[in-house]
């Protein structure tokens, strides 16, 4: 554990402050009026189980990884390198001061999630959560996580807007087929011009059929969904038709 005092604990969080992740550090929370309530933890109960419950000798990558709360947390059940990304200098700091404080080894690094590829490594577990819909390039997102990262487990969350409903879509349609885009369960995403619940880089809120065609296109295949806004993938072949980016330069 830090060797920081619970006055010193609570200056640097006030310092850092605000927070997105209410956290427990040393006994000061980082954001106990939350208006999301204890989040992120009281979203991980929901589908903590369907995680591994011990990731000895694994390495985990948490993409947009904010004060580090899952990175903690896999670092927590015995993961061999936890490596937490964001673009966000702050939220790196507070992340920094929480590792600290609970005395666990783990990696905080500057990068967007566009540029993943400059880590030239892969990793057993991605981790990617609350991110999607505040990029303006989800899907490239997605595809760059899957052919540059991840190696075999990922861990998918995003706001979701429109119907719960993902039902199955036909192949292909005929050009004068139109019908099918107004049913709820027809995969949409929704474009947020200006800014949704006060936050301008709110960009997309898609619906649950859209989420699951997405991550399929990219070369996931969802085995576990935990929670209503939470997916298990695990890596499978991508569509051939799909490739939109530039495959993986091997490391020399």
């Amino acid at each position: 554990m830090s060797d920081l005092t619970r006055e010193e604990i609570s200056a640097r969080v006030a310092e850092l402050g605000p927070w997105f992740h209410n956290m427990d550090l040393g006994g000061v929370q980082t954001a106990p009026e939350h208006f999301l309530h204890d989040y992120p933890r009281n979203k991980f109960r929901q589908f903590a189980h369907a995680l591994p419950e011990r990731l000895e000798g694994k390495s985990v990558l948490d993409i947009g990884c904010n004060a580090g709360f899952y990175s903690l947390e896999m670092k927590r059940r015995g993961a061999r390198r936890v490596l937490g990304v964001d673009f966000d200098d702050r939220y790196l700091s507070q992340a920094r001061l929480a590792a600290k404080v609970a005395g666990v080894e783990v990696e905080f690094q500057k990068l967007s999630v566009y540029d993943l590829a400059a880590l030239g490594e892969r990793f057993d577990v991605v981790i990617f959560m609350g991110v999607f819909y505040h990029l303006r390039h989800p899907l490239l997102a997605l595809d760059l996580v899957r052919e540059h990262v991840a190696d075999d487990l990922l861990v998918f969350q995003s706001m979701q807007r429109g119907s719960p409903e993902a039902g199955s879509v036909a192949a292909d349609y005929d050009f004068f087929e139109q019908d099918h885009f107004n049913q709820p369960a027809y995969p949409k995403m929704h474009f947020i011009e200006h800014s949704y619940a006060s936050d301008p880089t709110n960009w997309w809120a898609p619906n649950a059929a859209c989420v699951e065609a997405m991550l399929r296109s990219s070369g996931f295949e969802i085995t576990a969904h935990p929670e209503a806004e939470v997916y298990i993938c695990r890596c499978a072949a991508r569509p051939t038709e799909s490739r939109a980016v530039y495959p993986a330069i091997p490391n020399r």
